[in-house]
Protein backbone atom coordinates (compact mmCIF):
# COMPACT_ATOMS: atom_id res chain seq x y z
CA UNK A 1 0.00 0.00 0.00
CA UNK A 2 1.47 3.16 -1.17
CA UNK A 3 1.96 6.48 1.44
CA UNK A 4 -0.90 7.91 -0.71
CA UNK A 5 -3.37 5.34 0.15
CA UNK A 6 -2.83 4.92 3.33
CA UNK A 7 -3.50 8.33 4.09
CA UNK A 8 -6.67 8.72 2.30
CA UNK A 9 -8.01 5.75 4.05
CA UNK A 10 -6.62 7.33 7.87
CA UNK A 11 -8.14 10.89 6.61
CA UNK A 12 -11.35 8.91 5.39
CA UNK A 13 -11.16 6.82 9.02
CA UNK A 14 -10.71 10.00 10.65
CA UNK A 15 -13.70 11.71 8.76
CA UNK A 16 -16.20 9.22 9.81
CA UNK A 17 -15.02 8.69 13.43
CA UNK A 18 -15.91 12.47 13.98
CA UNK A 19 -18.98 12.41 12.27
CA UNK A 20 -19.64 9.57 14.36
CA UNK A 21 -19.11 11.10 17.79
CA UNK A 22 -21.99 13.68 17.75
CA UNK A 23 -24.81 11.37 17.79
CA UNK A 24 -22.26 9.11 20.22
CA UNK A 25 -22.20 11.85 22.67
CA UNK A 26 -24.96 13.49 22.18
CA UNK A 27 -26.77 13.09 25.54
CA UNK A 28 -23.32 12.18 27.76
CA UNK A 29 -21.67 15.94 26.88
CA UNK A 30 -23.39 19.12 28.43
CA UNK A 31 -21.17 22.28 27.08
CA UNK A 32 -21.14 25.07 29.19
CA UNK A 33 -23.80 28.09 28.01
CA UNK A 34 -20.73 30.42 26.74
CA UNK A 35 -19.36 27.69 25.29
CA UNK A 36 -22.74 27.12 22.92
CA UNK A 37 -22.03 31.16 22.44
CA UNK A 38 -18.99 31.19 21.16
CA UNK A 39 -19.58 28.06 19.05
CA UNK A 40 -22.16 30.01 17.43
CA UNK A 41 -20.15 33.33 16.65
CA UNK A 42 -17.27 31.48 14.99
CA UNK A 43 -20.00 29.43 12.59
CA UNK A 44 -21.51 33.11 12.06
CA UNK A 45 -17.78 34.36 11.82
CA UNK A 46 -16.72 31.43 9.26
CA UNK A 47 -19.77 32.01 7.12
CA UNK A 48 -19.15 35.23 6.93
CA UNK A 49 -15.38 35.32 5.71
CA UNK A 50 -16.34 32.54 3.20
CA UNK A 51 -19.23 34.92 1.60
CA UNK A 52 -17.15 37.87 1.53
CA UNK A 53 -14.10 36.25 -0.05
CA UNK A 54 -16.24 34.61 -2.74
CA UNK A 55 -18.07 37.80 -3.64
CA UNK A 56 -14.40 40.53 -3.47
CA UNK A 57 -12.09 37.64 -5.31
CA UNK A 58 -11.80 36.38 -8.10
CA UNK A 59 -8.71 33.90 -8.68
CA UNK A 60 -6.72 35.84 -5.89
CA UNK A 61 -7.89 38.92 -7.51
CA UNK A 62 -10.31 41.95 -7.19
CA UNK A 63 -13.20 40.86 -8.96
CA UNK A 64 -14.62 44.34 -9.44
CA UNK A 65 -17.80 45.69 -8.35
CA UNK A 66 -20.62 44.12 -10.33
CA UNK A 67 -19.97 40.84 -8.13
CA UNK A 68 -20.61 42.16 -5.12
CA UNK A 69 -22.99 44.55 -5.82
CA UNK A 70 -25.02 41.56 -6.87
CA UNK A 71 -24.14 39.69 -3.40
CA UNK A 72 -25.70 42.83 -2.32
CA UNK A 73 -28.95 42.96 -4.32
CA UNK A 74 -29.23 38.92 -2.80
CA UNK A 75 -29.10 39.83 0.29
CA UNK A 76 -31.09 42.70 0.66
CA UNK A 77 -33.90 40.50 -1.49
CA UNK A 78 -33.08 37.22 1.25
CA UNK A 79 -33.31 40.13 4.42
CA UNK A 80 -36.59 41.07 2.55
CA UNK A 81 -37.36 37.56 2.68
CA UNK A 82 -38.46 37.16 -0.77
CA UNK A 83 -38.02 33.43 -1.88
CA UNK A 84 -34.81 31.28 -3.45
CA UNK A 85 -35.61 32.02 -6.69
CA UNK A 86 -36.43 35.69 -6.40
CA UNK A 87 -33.03 36.07 -4.58
CA UNK A 88 -30.62 33.93 -6.95
CA UNK A 89 -32.39 35.81 -10.21
CA UNK A 90 -32.32 39.15 -8.77
CA UNK A 91 -28.34 38.87 -7.66
CA UNK A 92 -27.73 37.16 -11.35
CA UNK A 93 -29.42 40.12 -12.82
CA UNK A 94 -27.78 42.85 -10.92
CA UNK A 95 -24.33 41.24 -11.68
CA UNK A 96 -25.38 40.58 -15.42
CA UNK A 97 -26.75 43.95 -15.75
CA UNK A 98 -23.91 45.71 -14.19
CA UNK A 99 -21.64 44.32 -16.70
CA UNK A 100 -23.80 45.01 -19.81
CA UNK A 101 -22.91 48.74 -18.36
CA UNK A 102 -19.33 47.85 -18.42
CA UNK A 103 -18.87 48.18 -14.47
CA UNK A 104 -16.29 45.76 -14.12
Amino acid sequence: MSATVAMILALAVGTYAFRLVGPVLHGRVQLPVRVQELLSAGAVVLLVALLATGALTEGGDWAGWARPAGVLAGGVLAWRRAPFLVVVLGAAITTAALRALGVE
